[in-house]
């Protein structure tokens, strides 16, 4: 098991960014970045704790789709984790994936996006370090990507 942290500093207003990251992400990151991601479903519940939900990725990646549980939201603190628990991104090398993400007001009233993924692998499986690398960049260029849909809308 391994875990990458990573902060991400950010204009927007902190409310409005996790709004954006958490709770319409679903119909705004296929609206802004359809390369990446073509549209997410819900399998099994209604968007709160236990929701089980698929993501179909764009033309723009390498993998298919991605299944993934929420596992906690909490509005008032800007906080929430996910769990993806099946697909191609787990490169039959991965259980699953958790990721905690945390928005954080900063005193010229932006924020900064802190994210945590922690990497769960099958047995005795070493994490390769480029495919978490890309998954990090990747991860920062979609929260820029938001960052400028906010600010132009």
């Amino acid at each position: 098991m391994g875990a990458i942290t990573y902060d991400i500093e950010i204009s927007s207003i902190p409310a409005k960014m996790f709004k954006a990251v958490v709770l319409d992400a679903d119909t705004l990151i296929p609206k802004i970045m359809p390369q990446a991601i073509k549209n997410v479903e819900i399998l099994e519940g209604d968007g709160g704790v236990g929701t089980v939900k698929i993501i179909h990725f764009g033309e723009g990646s390498q993998y298919k789709s991605a299944k993934h549980r929420v596992d906690a939201t909490d509005t008032e603190n800007l906080t929430h984790s996910y769990t993806i628990i099946e697909g191609d991104v787990l490169a039959g090398v991965l259980e699953s994936i958790t990721y905690h993400v945390k928005i954080v007001a900063t005193e010229d009233g932006g924020c900064i996006c802190k994210n945590r993924s922690i990497y769960h692998t099958k047995g005795d499986v070493e994490i390769n370090e480029e495919k978490i690398k890309e998954g990090k960049e990747k991860a920062m260029q979609m929260l820029k990507a938001i960052e400028a849909y906010l600010q132009a809308n």
